[in-house]
């Protein structure tokens, strides 16, 4: 099973639309959004051929995004715990760091898929492994956007840049 991690697209819709089609591209079987998706009319551009799941993010204001994620996905308000591929995965925006460290460090996951910094990260503690995939580049940023796909069954993570 692969599946594409993307967060904080925050409206961008060429970037996200460049994200869904790298995603169609590489056959994943979901993607997990981490949050900050913002718009129903952004949300639209996940209703592909593979499975949807997002999060809440602390920009994802609109009161019918839940509504149109739950039309053709899931939408989680704060946090999701999912079990794909035979892994525990925790999806949070990662608006405190405090709650990220705590799922981390639980012992409980193997993966904890967030956002929040708009910076790719991967890391290791406890079993668990920590991934951001990033997010659009935010002013005074040197990053751009990445997002990351997970192979289960090669136990690969790979970030790929999207560009505008």
């Amino acid at each position: 099973m692969k599946i594409g991690v993307i967060s904080d697209t925050h409206d961008n819709i060429e970037l996200a639309k460049k994200a869904v089609e790298y995603f169609e591209s590489e056959k994943v079987d979901k993607v997990v959004h981490c949050g900050d998706m913002v718009a129903p009319f952004a949300a639209e551009l996940f209703d592909k051929d593979f499975d949807f799941i997002a999060v809440r993010g602390n920009n994802d204001g609109e009161w019918n995004l839940k509504q149109t994620v739950e039309e053709f996905g899931e939408f989680h308000n704060n946090i999701a715990e999912l079990e794909l591929s035979g892994n525990e995965i925790a999806v949070y925006h990662g608006t405190e760091e405090s709650i990220v460290e705590s799922l981390v460090e639980s012992g409980s996951y193997e993966y904890v898929l967030r956002g929040h910094t708009h910076q790719k990260k991967v890391s290791e503690c406890n079993g668990a492994i920590e991934l951001n995939p990033g997010g659009i580049k935010l002013p005074g940023q040197d990053e751009e956007f990445h997002v990351a796909i997970i192979d289960f069954e090669k136990g690969d993570i790979n970030f790929r840049r999207i560009k505008e």
